[in-house]
């Protein structure tokens, strides 16, 4: 009977040769997209504005401006741009009286990059921690946008001796639900998050605003935060853990809290549309809504000649 070790090896080397031509196929792709080219050192650092303080989980880069014996007014930005996202709206909020707080969510801009699993218990720590080590006095005014808006919701539902009002800009609101299946599996996720989402980040911020050919510098200052390392496994992680989760029982306790709303929202939203907003209002029908003609998924950006008077006028109101 003639032997069959001579076509199985030769089967073996074939197999081998393939799949060390498939690895380094992936491997040279993933290289190739790579945008993670330096790490967040003191030096860069030194070089912000805003400072810099150490929590539980890392570095936290935020700014803190304002008469300490006013209500402290918290600005949560959204899913991937940092701080500088409330770039008109801070000084204003600083002119009208107010004290203010801005801050780099973990994974995102100056603030570290921890290796841990991003979803609502970061967040929320990170934000608790915060307040507590700046000795942030008495209870806050909570504006998110985006993410920041569910992290806003959340917060003010855990915490509720700690927020005064919330206000939610374009806010995610979802019932949440996993990630298609070749993202939340590990190995295959990141190659994909790397290769083809990733190196997309930028042209998709676009589509957040109406106008983005007015704000150039806006997409400059963003894929400058690309290039430090953790970003990219931070966004991937909270896709996997934030994202999918379900904010509607959030937003119903936040009205049985009677808590003051404000929700502002852009008509021309692509990111989190306008018809969300609806959904918004049925789950808090007591929020004070102002839709914004002439903007998408960042209103306040477009227009702050518009936004940040209502903001002003609601906070005032709740501050007297």
């Amino acid at each position: 009977m003639p032997s069959q070790r001579g076509p199985l090896k030769i089967l073996a080397v074939l197999l081998a040769i393939a799949l060390c031509s498939a690895i380094g196929y992936f491997a040279s792709n993933y290289a190739r997209h790579d945008l993670e080219t330096a790490d967040l050192t003191e030096a860069v650092r030194h070089q912000a504005s805003g400072d810099f303080i150490r929590l539980s989980d890392g570095l936290t880069h935020y700014q803190l401006e304002g008469p300490e014996d006013k209500h402290t007014v918290v600005l949560v930005h959204g899913f991937s741009v940092p701080y500088f996202l409330w770039d008109q709206t801070f000084d204003p909020l600083v002119k009208a009286g107010f004290r203010v707080l801005r801050y780099d969510l973990y994974g995102r801009g100056l603030s570290d990059r921890p290796d841990v699993r991003y979803d609502a218990d970061l967040f929320d720590r990170q934000l608790l921690e915060l307040l507590s080590h700046l000795k942030i006095p008495g209870a806050v005014h909570l504006v998110g946008a985006s993410m920041g808006g569910a992290i806003a919701v959340s917060f003010a539902v855990r915490h509720p001796e700690k927020v005064i009002t919330v206000a939610l800009l374009d806010p995610k609101y979802s019932e949440g639900g996993p990630l298609p299946w070749p993202l939340r599996t590990p190995l295959v996720g990141e190659y994909l998050n790397s290769v083809e989402i990733f190196p997309t980040l930028v042209a998709a911020q676009q589509e957040d605003f109406l106008h983005p050919e007015r704000y150039p510098g806006y997409f400059i200052r963003y894929e400058q935060q690309m290039k430090y390392r953790g970003f990219r496994r931070a966004l991937l992680s909270t896709a996997r853990s934030y994202l999918s989760r379900d904010d509607r029982p959030d937003y119903r306790a936040l009205r049985k809290s009677g808590k003051p709303v404000l929700l502002v929202w852009g008509k021309a939203d692509k990111d989190v549309p306008f018809a969300v907003s609806q959904d918004v209002l049925r789950a808090i029908p007591n929020a004070e809504f102002h839709p914004i003609d002439d903007a998408a998924h960042v209103p306040y950006y477009e227009h702050p000649e518009i936004v940040n008077p209502m903001l002003v006028s609601f906070l005032s109101q709740q501050s007297l």
